[in-house]
This record gives C-alpha cells, structure tokens and sequence, in this order.
C-alpha cells in the first residue's frame, strides 16, 4: 500500500544535526533551568524557520509529540521516555483500542468530560467526521495510514459530497468502530495520527481550516500571521484529569515564523530577553555545534538525541549490475562509514552511531545484529573479494549516484564516493534540488545507480521503518522504495507480521524481516543520525526520549 506521500521525507533536516554525547547534553539537569520547580504559567517561545504553520490535522504529518498535539488530541499517543521504547497510549479514548475479527476490527470507547474549545462535547461523531474529512482532495497531504486499511477508503471522497465511510461506525455517542479490508497490528499506532484529531460536525469545509481549528487539546489558536506568529492561548475547556501525555504547562505558547536558522541559534546562544523562554525548532547545523562547543553556557544548553533516523546508501536493485546480490553485497565493505560521520558533522561523536540494521533505535521489538561486520572505516579488500566473486574482477565503472542539494548531502555524496573508489567502484555524484531528487527517485523511472537518503518513520513500529522503504507496492508512483527492491517472500512476510496483533510476536517477525532484507543488500546503513536542540536558560524539562529523536513539546514548560 501507500501509506504516505510526504514530499520531505527523503531529504528533510533529519540528516543534518549533531551530539554531544560525551558531554551528557540531553541530561535534563544539564543547565540551571531544568533543576529548577516547574509550574504552570509564563510564555513560551518557540523559533521557527517555517513561514507557514497549520493546524488542519487532516493535512498534517506532524509527530503525536510536537506543535500539532498542543491543539488536537487523537485517539490515541505516544508515551516517550529516556531510555525506554516509545508506547502507545490512550489520548481522547480509553484504552489503546479493542480488537476483534482477527485484528480486522478495533473498538474504541470515548473517555467521559471531553469538550472542545468551544464548550462542546467530543463525540465519536466528531472523531468520524475529523478522519472523513482526510479523504477529501482539498484536504490532502496529511499522513494516509489509515486510507487504505479503512474498507472503502480507496473510493471515498471525504464528506462534502453528502457521503460517509461505512466502515467508521459510531453507534453511540461514546464508541467508535473500525472495519479494516484486512488484519492490523499496529492501527493502535495509527490511531495516533493527525487525522484522528475530532472536528466538530459542520466544520472543517473552509479551505483555511488550519488556520482557525476548533481545538480539544491544551491550547487554542488565538492569532496566526504567516511569516511572522502563530500564537496559542490556553484552552479553557480542557481537563489534565483526562490527558496524561500533555503537561499543559505555559499560559501561552508563541511560534516566531520564518526566522533564518543561523538567527536562531545566535539568539538562542546570546539567551536574553524573551530568547531565555524560547528554543528553536530546527535543527543545529554542524558549524553551529563548533561556535557552542567554545561557549559553556549554550554547550549546558544544547539537547542531543541519543540516536535518530537511520541515513543510507539505496542500490538500485533493477539496474545493471546492481541486479546481482553478491555485488550488492561488496557495497556493505566497501563503504566508509566513519568518513560519512565526518562529512555529516565533523566527528563520529557528533554526527551519529554506525548503523548496520534497517529499523530505528527507540522501537519495540527492534533487534541489534550486523551481517557484514567491518572497521567503521570499512574493508575494501573484503569488497573487491566479493566483486571477483561476482565476475566483476577490475570493479565497477560508470555508477550514478544521486544526491538531494538540501542540507549537506553534496558533502556526504563525496565522501561515499571517494571510500567506494577504494574498492575500484567508480561513480559520478548527479546532485537535485529537494523536489527533483523526489521526483528522480520515487517517479516511474530510475535513471541512476545509487541515491543517498535518510528516513525517519512516522509512528514506533518496525512496519513503518521496512514496509515504505521495502515492499514493493512502494515502487515509482511516490512510494520510497527508491532501491526498487521487490522479494515476494519479503511482501508475504510483510504482510504477516502486519496481520500480527501481538506486539511481541510482531516484533519477532519484524526481526526475520530486517535480517532477510539486509542479507539482500538492496540499501547500505549509515548511520543513525543525531538530533540538536538550543534552548534558552529558562526552559524547563525540554528532552528528547529514545524515540523520536525530537523534544516532546507536550512537556516543555518555563522555570519559575
């Protein structure tokens, strides 16, 4: 299926940032402010390089974690902690959703005292119409999971043509039903997306929904100017007796618009006047971390993910001499991975572990093996033994490696050229803008060798690490599959380990899967990437868990 289209996600800033792990920078009493009594009140300031924010949840592909979730609650959430996997949580339900059917149909149960911001009760009926209104064409670009899972949703057209999905039942005013075409372990975790975020009925037509939400989380949208603010004021109907993933903490939460990444992180280093309440969004590029490496009080300040998205090299498993396995292989050695960590960051330290899995740290289930063990600097010897092996006795010639201009993928482009002429394969670095490298990559065709990505799934479950990048229903027409990998044995273990219920038992399945693929050898893990945030001195309890590698906004309060 297709579960996404996010036109970010293969060449985001989740490859940029760095660590300081030595350092114990995501320690939350690594500076004065995080040791100090938390309570509710102040204002919080959050620095932003976007110029636009909505708060459509049907458009929104944002973390259960991050701005959206301060305005609309889901049915269900994460739950994130420092040194734990994440879990799945109830939000707007009872519990985490009650199968039945063989996992084909999942019962959710409102929690009693829910109301919008407008003093209305939440009913099932609002949830219903909120994911109803993601099928809409003029609603699109939002997270679409549940799109092909839901029995009918392939068709529907959202509400305003005067027509309902079937298989969203609300037989009273509490309960909610869904019917999916086939068994889903993990629709708890779907169930967490944006789109589950209730919108009353008769609302939600307006194309500048976003902009004006009817909220059930904390805060409300009182002010929005694009380019400038997005301003959040507290949400007078909302209760912390039924929420326990939203702390809820400042009296108001403003988001600056369309700053210059370089502004924020000097603003945020210089930590006066309003810049002490406030941390920024994006990510702290490489030269950045340098300047607040000589800076005691910024380097107190800076929070690192222990880990993050997993970076890649994809072989074109369709293309040439890249069909045959064992030459795949030879790319495992051949690969240096410690110089990619240099041209990611500056250091091993800073840029991120080596990576030799295909799923995420953080994620339940998940199992730490390597399969082609090597110096992180690699073993071209080993490589070109497997190159001879595979009647490729002088190496390879005439390799095109695609590479996105964002961020300093350019950079990371050469070192992997550079560590892959060791092995006597030669390649030629083709670098496309943000859109264009999408579109070379997941488009109908693939005119090129090797492409260097990243990814960073969209809930905490191995599927959405292997199922995106490996299935091959995600083959061209958008999908990421960009190693255009195809095994059917892997399709059919797919689609049984999704079928799975039991998380533990999933979890196993996964694991067959991640070794089956990675024995394949269709993409070549680099590193898990780390994550940098700045944040001013009187910012309290700003960490980053295990998973996702990005600050719970949920519960970020100011130091009183």
């Amino acid at each position: 299926m297709k579960p996404l289209l996010r036109a970010t996600a293969l060449v985001s800033a989740i490859g940029l940032a760095g660590a300081l792990a030595a350092c114990g920078a995501n320690k939350k009493d690594a500076a004065p402010a995080a040791k100090a009594e938390t309570k509710a009140g102040g204002t919080l300031y959050i620095l932003s390089d976007a110029a636009r924010a909505s708060y459509d949840p049907a458009k929104s592909q944002g973390l259960a974690i991050t701005s959206l979730a301060l305005v609309h609650r889901r049915l269900t959430s994460w739950n994130v902690k420092e040194g734990q996997p994440a879990t799945v949580v109830p939000d707007l339900a009872t519990d985490t959703g009650r199968p039945s059917d063989g996992g084909k149909t999942w019962t959710y149960t409102l929690k009693e005292g829910l109301k919008f911001s407008d003093g209305s009760p939440i009913t099932s009926a609002d949830v219903k119409h909120g994911l109803e209104r993601s099928f809409a064409p003029s609603f699109s670009g939002g997270l679409g999971y549940h799109k092909s899972l839901l029995v009918g949703g392939g068709e529907y057209r959202g509400p305003f043509e005067g027509k309902n999905l079937e298989s969203i039942a609300t037989p009273d005013a509490k309960t909610i039903v869904f019917t999916l075409s086939r068994p889903y372990g993990d629709w708890p975790w779907i169930a967490s997306n944006p789109a589950f975020s209730p919108v009353p009925k008769g609302k939600g037509a307006e194309a500048n929904y976003g902009e004006n939400p009817v909220a059930s989380g904390p805060y409300v949208l009182t002010k929005y100017q694009q380019g400038v603010e997005a301003r959040l004021t507290r949400n007078q109907h909302w209760s912390k007796d039924t929420d326990t993933v939203r702390a809820g903490l400042p009296n108001e939460i403003v988001f600056q618009l369309g700053q210059q990444t370089s502004v924020i992180s000097k603003r945020l280093i210089e930590d006066s006047g309003d810049d002490r309440t406030a941390f920024g969004s994006s990510f702290v590029s490489p030269a950045q971390l340098a300047q607040i490496q000589g800076n005691a009080s910024a380097k107190s300040r800076l929070v690192t993910s222990k880990t993050g998205a997993v970076a890649y090299l994809a072989l074109n498993t369709q293309k040439g001499v890249l069909k045959d396995p064992k030459v795949r292989q030879a790319f495992q050695y051949a690969v240096d991975k410690a110089s990619y960590q240099v041209a990611t960051a500056g250091s091993a330290a800073l840029a991120g572990d080596v990576a030799t899995t295909l799923v995420t740290p953080g994620i339940a289930g998940r199992q730490q093996f390597d399969l082609y063990p090597a110096p992180p600097t690699g073993d071209p010897t080993k490589a070109k033994q497997l190159l001879t092996e595979a009647g490729q006795p002088t190496g390879l010639d005439n390799l095109t490696l695609v590479a996105s201009t964002n961020n300093n993928f350019p950079e990371k482009a050469q070192s992997i050229q550079a560590s892959l002429a060791r092995a006597g394969i030669k390649v030629t670095i083709k670098t496309l803008d943000g859109e264009a490298f999408a579109a070379a990559t997941t488009g109908p065709t693939a005119d090129y060798d090797l492409a260097l990505s990243s990814w960073q799934p969209d809930y905490p479950s191995p599927s959405a690490n292997i199922q995106p990048l490996f299935s091959t229903s995600e083959i061209g027409d958008g999908g990421y599959n960009i190693s255009r990998y195809t095994n059917p044995e892997v399709d059919k273990l797919i689609a049984e380990a999704q079928s799975t219920v039991d998380p533990v038992e999933a979890g196993k399945k996964w694991v067959e899967i991640d070794r089956l693929i990675s024995k394949d050898s269709p993409v070549v893990p680099l590193i898990y990437t780390r994550n940098s945030f700045l944040r001013g001195s009187k910012v309290a309890n700003f960490y980053i868990a295990d998973f996702p590698a990005y600050p719970n906004y949920l519960q970020v309060g100011i130091a009183q």
